[in-house]
């Protein structure tokens, strides 16, 4: 029995790193029980409502159908609003790395999940402490336009 106990004492220590890292990579998310081509149609509102600029949509799951492969459903939304982003690139050059924004739209389970990148996380992962940006207003935004996706 010790040994059993042990065991599973070691898989939950193993595992509970891995769970705070994953909460720690400052991805944001929403999820919904609508059909993604109802959220794809509300995240363009969405991006077009806020006057923000969407550059692209990659379809991952065409391109992995091209590759002879399957994946669920997949988009990713690359959009922006330059007089915010070259601040932030201005401020360090490096943020070009995470600019324009991205906004994952993927079937998960019953319904579809939206993800992006937690405007904090990315400051901090570029060190843009210095700096004085609207990380808060930036951060509200990606909320209201996820929010407005899902139908929330």
């Amino acid at each position: 029995m010790w040994k059993s106990v042990t065991g599973t004492a070691m898989a939950m220590l193993v595992a509970l790193p891995m769970i705070v890292q994953a909460e720690g990579h400052g991805i944001r998310h929403i999820e919904t029980s609508q059909d993604i081509d109802r959220v794809d149609e509300r995240l363009r509102d969405a991006i077009e409502e806020k006057g923000l600029t969407l550059m692209t949509v990659v379809d991952h799951a065409a391109n992995a159908q091209q590759a002879g492969m399957t994946l669920p459903a997949t988009r990713t939304f690359i959009f922006g609003n330059p007089a915010v982003g070259t601040p932030m690139m201005q401020c360090q050059g490096s943020m070009a790395l995470d600019l324009p924004q991205k906004m994952v739209i993927r079937e998960a389970g019953d319904g579809v999940r939206l993800e992006w990148n937690s405007p904090h996380y990315l400051a901090e992962r570029h060190a843009l402490e210095g700096c004085d940006l609207p990380l808060d207003k930036v951060a509200d935004v990606l909320e209201g336009v996820a929010s407005a996706a899902a139908g929330q």
